[in-house]
């Protein structure tokens, strides 16, 4: 039997390296599985909406069952993807029903056409999954934080297939200036664990690889620069849309279950008046479309912004995150026709740039770039993020998302993001 001496640097880092290996894998299979599960069924929904155009009027009932499964569950106060960031830093705990009430609760959204993700979803998913695993293995606290961390990596790789953008994504999302390196090995491995899981299932990466791409210089940098500060303006406005959004409904309706109710009746409403089904769903279908060249309407982002803000404001589940690579995507789109522009590039880096003013996440958002459309526009997607980071303040997604230092200053602030 091989005895590590844990009491040695050497000794300790091995000990450490094995322990998250075996704990990584069994995390990543597990949630991979269920992750890869979980991406069937949001396919298949998906299809059948898109195909029976009825289920939208079926939104206010979704809703209020959806309200009513987590109070059943006595689930009604859980905060989402916060309780989440909030049980790595600090001492809140991510329940086991989290797992399954997000699991229906997304697929009843996606249902009936409302605008919402999944990633988000992924993300309460894989944490609730990760902290369960951590408790089976009898981890300490410190321990099952990293545990639900791998678990976040894990559904988002298998959701996404992007494991190298997944696995910095848990360590860079939690605290904004301070990286979570203890997780790393653990979160890398979980992510291409689940994503090969994943594919193992018949789920295939997204990805929209780029053509050719022009060939970078003075004049592009400046149109880079430009873009990037006009997607962290739109990030900004995107982030206090959702919040306030969310406020409105809660101080107009304090009744949830009246609450999703019109959240449902206004989803059929909007999409009555826009006339279209673009708007409609996570939005992945409308990104593969302006991806493939095709024309979408200028306001196409104005519109997806605002299905998803009554949606998601009125308690429907799912996440943001594709509606805003949607939202990213379609004012690219815009602007390229104003401007004259390659559409496929201008929509690659306006989600990259969403995506990091969003989630303040560089670092993941770059490496999502470089995933989803290849490495042949590098400089386009390090200018971009770079610039709609440090423009789109303190704003963000997540309310538990913590500021630890400046984006301006090298200084220490700890904010929670607005």
């Amino acid at each position: 039997m091989i005895r590590i001496d844990k009491t040695t640097p050497l000794g300790s880092n091995i000990h450490y390296f094995l322990k998250w290996t075996f704990i990584s894998c069994v995390i990543g299979l597990t949630v991979g599985v269920i992750g890869a599960v979980f991406s069937i069924a949001v396919r298949w929904v998906t299809a059948f909406w898109e195909s029976h155009s009825w289920t939208l009027f079926l939104a206010p009932a979704a809703g209020v069952l959806i309200v009513w499964l987590y109070r059943t569950f006595h689930e009604e106060g859980n905060k989402g993807t916060n309780l989440v960031l909030e049980s790595i830093s600090s001492n809140e705990e991510v329940s086991l029903a989290t797992a399954p009430l997000i699991f229906i609760s997304t697929l009843l959204t996606h249902f009936v056409s409302a605008s919402a993700g999944r990633e988000g979803a992924a993300l309460q998913l894989g944490g609730s999954l990760g902290n369960q695993i951590g408790k089976l293995l009898r981890l300490d606290e410190k321990d099952k934080k990293v545990a639900v961390m791998c678990g976040m990596s894990a559904c988002f790789a298998a959701l996404f297939g992007t494991p190298m953008a997944a696995g910095i994504f848990s360590l860079e999302v939690v605290s904004i200036g301070v990286l979570y390196y203890a997780a790393l090995v653990p979160c890398v491995f979980s992510a291409f664990i689940g994503a090969a899981v994943s594919e193992g299932f018949g789920n295939p990466p997204e990805q929209f690889l780029l053509g050719a791409v022009p060939e970078f210089g003075i004049t592009e940098a400046v149109l880079t620069v430009i873009l990037g500060v006009l997607c962290a303006l739109l990030s900004m406005a995107f982030c206090v849309l959702l919040h306030r959004s969310e406020k409105l409904y809660h101080s107009r309706i304090p009744n949830g279950y009246a609450r999703i109710a019109v959240g449902g009746v206004l989803l059929i409403a909007l999409t009555l008046l826009s006339g279209s089904r673009d708007y409609n769903g996570s939005g992945m279908e409308l990104i593969g479309r302006i991806m493939g060249g095709e024309t979408v309407s200028y306001l196409a982002f104005f519109w997806k912004m605002i299905f998803t803000a009554v949606v998601l404001g009125a308690g429907f589940k799912g996440g943001e995150i594709v509606p805003t690579l949607c939202v990213g995507a379609a004012f690219g789109a815009t602007v390229a026709r104003i401007a004259g522009l390659d559409q496929g590039l201008c929509a690659a880096c306006s989600m990259a740039a969403l995506f990091a003013g969003v989630t303040n996440c560089p670092i993941a958002t770059v490496i999502l770039a470089f995933e989803l459309f290849g490495y042949g526009a590098m400089p386009y997607f390090a200018i971009i993020v770079a610039v709609s980071f440090t423009l789109s303040g303190y704003y963000g997604l997540y309310k538990s998302q913590k500021f630890v230092y400046s984006k301006l200053k090298a200084e220490y602030i700890n904010i929670r993001s607005k």
